[in-house]
């Protein structure tokens, strides 16, 4: 068969699935595009994009550990705590999507795969044994804590760089279910009894 005979042959439609395809990235990691019109110059999208995943790494690495806290989750408040984190974990899932969708629509490329993701956050990485509720709930407010400060600087940067779609993002998203994230897992972490009120010195004096 003649390489034009070949040629025909291989794009003949046919209904045989072609496997172990491989080729070339059709583009680089750390680079933009020029798709869309969206009057951001490109060195303003390329600073976005490299922040925005780092932001999505630690949101990655942040929703996988609540899924791991839901899990693995003991003790009197298991059945508390297990719907919470779970309800938290599909929070960061829709933060996730919208993040890597940013930077896909700036016409970078979003980090995906969880060993990018691990050489790339700055989330401490947990044992993988169970641990108790406190040690849990510190490690995802620690998290948090990380992601919250990047979605500062972020947000703050994307507002000088005239790149107002991410600082909305970042802000009315990312940054807000953070913050509220952090209260309902703070306020597991308050020591007050459950069944008997402590008595105030008044009430003793009182009586």
């Amino acid at each position: 068969m003649t390489k034009k005979n070949e040629s025909a042959a291989n794009d003949r439609v046919t209904a045989q699935p072609r496997f172990h395809q491989r080729a070339q990235e059709i583009q680089a990691y750390g680079t933009v595009n020029h798709a869309l019109p969206l009057e951001l110059e490109e060195p303003v999208r390329l600073e976005m994009t490299e922040q925005l995943n780092q932001l999505l790494a630690d949101t990655i690495t942040l929703r996988d550990l609540y899924k791991k806290s839901h899990w693995q989750v003991a003790g009197p408040t298991f059945y508390q705590l297990h719907l919470l984190f779970d309800r938290h974990y599909d929070e960061q899932v829709e933060l996730v999507d919208a993040i890597a969708e940013r930077i896909q629509l700036l016409g970078g490329v979003s980090l995906a795969m969880a060993a990018d993701v691990a050489e790339t956050t700055q989330i401490e990485r947990p044992p993988r044994g169970r641990e108790e509720i406190p040690v849990q709930l510190s490690r995802l407010i620690e998290a948090h804590r990380v992601i919250v400060g990047e979605s500062r600087k972020i947000a703050r940067r994307a507002s000088d760089l005239g790149d107002d779609g991410t600082n909305d993002l970042v802000v009315s998203q990312v940054l807000r279910t953070n913050e509220l994230q952090i209260w309902f897992l703070s306020e597991h972490l308050v020591e007050v009894p459950l069944v008997h009120a402590k008595e105030s010195s008044t009430a003793k004096g009182a009586a």
